[in-house]
């Protein structure tokens, strides 16, 4: 059974810096983090390669530097991991970027399953898992808090607002999770050593499939930034 897991490096600080311009996050200089809901992706997918003998991929879009959250994910237990990289994938919106992920997932192998988040703590969309299965066409569920497999696909329970839900979903498809699917484990010093010089694979868009520019990045997005600003702080703060 081959599984992707989608990550992504995002800000470690709430204090970023916006191109007014543009619209998008000023990334150069800023330290970043593994996604936090990409960690719950990242231990169901191990559990699942524990309980079967999955293999573990993973992959996020972003700048090379983006390699280190791969490497922590190596530390976990991911066996391969794959960083799509290219100025022209910059500033996509929600379709832009779920389909340079459907391209880049399509570019590495055929998988089973594919696991994602449930949203990213500086996007907060919740819509790039569902969109990527939309643009690979292969059935989906998002918010699922429990999934067991089968012989031919998987039972996922999703947590809806007023009711919870389990459905049967057929291989290959695409899982969005919640929080409380399983406790991430913490990246492990033994298997640190082991692989510190596992490669991480930099692709850029030459490789995808369909290799269209304007269907990456700005160009290929379909919402626009308006305007975007930093909110204004009026605090004062008097001593007594």
């Amino acid at each position: 059974m081959n599984i992707f897991v989608c990550i992504k490096q995002v800000p470690a600080t709430s204090k970023v810096e916006v191109d007014e311009r543009t619209g998008v996050l000023k990334r150069s200089g800023v330290s970043g983090k593994l996604n936090p809901y990409d960690l719950y992706a990242l231990e169901t997918a191990l559990r699942l390669k524990e309980a079967c003998g999955a293999k573990v991929t993973v992959g996020t879009m972003g700048p090379k530097q983006a390699e280190a959250v791969v490497r922590e994910a190596y530390m976990m237990g991911a066996d391969e991991g794959y960083v799509f990289s290219d100025r022209r994938l910059g500033g996509a919106d929600v379709l832009a970027t779920s389909y340079t992920l459907s391209q880049a997932i399509r570019s590495t192998g055929d998988y089973e399953l594919i696991l994602c988040g449930r949203q990213t703590t500086d996007g907060d969309t919740a819509q790039v898992g569902p969109a990527v299965a939309e643009h690979l066409g292969i059935p989906h569920a998002a918010w699922v808090s429990r999934l067991s497999l089968n012989s031919d696909g998987l039972d996922a329970e999703q947590r809806l607002q007023d009711t919870v839900e389990t459905v049967h979903i057929p291989f290959p498809c695409l899982i969005t999770v919640e929080k409380d699917i399983y406790m991430p484990r913490l990246p492990s010093l033994k298997t640190a050593r082991e692989v510190k010089d596992r490669p991480v694979h930099i692709l850029d868009l030459g490789v995808f499939p369909d290799t269209d520019e304007n269907h990456y990045g700005l160009s290929g997005s379909a919402t626009q930034v308006e305007r975007i600003f930093p909110p204004e702080h009026d605090a004062a703060r008097e001593n007594w």
